[in-house]
């Protein structure tokens, strides 16, 4: 057969090849309908041989829903959301329903485009990261008819389920954990803030946090593009040229972190004796570092698994009702080797 002569196979070709009706095979392949264990072992096996796949665009014109979770994140490079679909995956795993994931680079336009192609496919389920949305967006969410959930974040008015954390309540912790251990002189180091809306409120969070205990930042540097260990080290140098005094350094994520973290070790400082550390995310590749950056678990697999889990029920013949709509995880603070554990005499 040439190139010109493919034609994806039919359910005729697996009907013909075991003997069986199209009827029986399609009962067989869609688990509906009363067939023998013989009947329908022989169709799966011969199935499986052939190399069929169903056609799920048809099937779901009866249905009206294909068997996909349409995951939606902001970034890959980001190790954050590979395990957050970790997560997913390992929810989704042993059922009929697969993740497609769809990436939009933190861009609101792009989200609209990337929701818009993926609910064309009329999927079982959504989980898209973030609880801002373009009016646009929220409307194609309300109004898909499908569960939808709101991952990552907890702070704001979901339009469906959401699981997450409060990254106010995080950067809250941060501050007091800081400022219980003595530091006075802080520096904070993060991403733009008008994209990264959760790196937004965890500086809202801690700034609010120091301002309780009448302390201020002293310094501050924002960038953009990724989490690199480069910027990480080359902002932590510009900001103790400008800034010699400060005795704590809060990044808004690990990778930064531990850049400031390997150019420290490299000046000989003190860690975290002459300046402290932290970051957040609770990174597992950091943990080869020197010294364990101090930092925050932001639950990134429980929050896919919770989410998938909140698909898999919301679309069952049976929904249980001790699956919370609503769920707010609590990450854990590791002080790691570079936030002291108690306060200077």
């Amino acid at each position: 057969m040439t190139s010109t002569d493919k034609r994806p196979l039919t359910l005729r070709d697996v009907s013909d090849a075991c003997g069986v009706s199209e009827m029986t095979v399609s009962r067989v392949l869609r688990n509906r309908g009363d067939v023998s264990a013989a009947t329908r072992e022989r169709v799966l096996n011969t199935a499986k041989e052939l190399g069929y796949v169903p056609n799920q665009i048809a099937g779901s014109l009866a249905s009206k829903r294909v068997n996909l979770v349409a995951v939606i994140i902001p970034s890959l490079s980001n190790m954050v959301f590979p395990e957050v679909l970790n997560g997913v995956n390992q929810m989704l795993e042993d059922t009929p329903l697969q993740p497609v994931v769809g990436v939009t680079d933190y861009l609101p336009e792009k989200e609209e485009r990337v929701l818009y192609e993926m609910l064309s496919w009329r999927p079982s389920g959504v989980i898209i990261a973030g609880l801002e949305h373009s009016d646009a967006t929220r409307a194609m969410l309300a109004n898909s008819g499908i569960p939808v959930v709101e991952i990552m974040d907890v702070d704001g008015r979901p339009v469906d389920a959401m699981v997450g954390i409060s990254h106010r309540r995080a950067g809250r912790e941060m501050a007091k954990a800081i400022l219980k251990e003595g530091y006075e002189h802080i520096g904070f180091m993060g991403t733009k803030m008008p994209l990264d809306h959760r790196a937004r409120k965890r500086f809202e969070g801690f700034t609010e946090g120091l301002a309780k205990a009448g302390v201020e930042i002293e310094d501050r540097d924002f960038y953009s593009g990724g989490s690199a260990l480069a910027k990480g080290r080359e902002m932590t140098q510009e900001m103790l040229e400008r800034s010699p005094d400060l005795d704590f350094l809060y990044y808004s994520n690990d990778m930064i972190g531990a850049g400031g973290l390997l150019y420290l070790i490299d000046q000989g400082i003190d860690i975290p004796g002459q300046i402290g550390l932290a970051g957040f995310n609770g990174v597992e590749l950091l943990q080869g570092l020197p010294r364990q950056l101090a930092t925050m678990d932001a639950c990134r697999a429980e929050i896919g698994q919770a989410a998938a889990q909140i698909i898999l029920n919301q679309t069952a013949d049976v929904p249980r009702d001790d699956i919370a709509h609503q769920q707010t995880l609590t990450p854990k603070l590791a002080f790691g080797d570079t936030l002291r554990r108690h306060r200077r005499g």
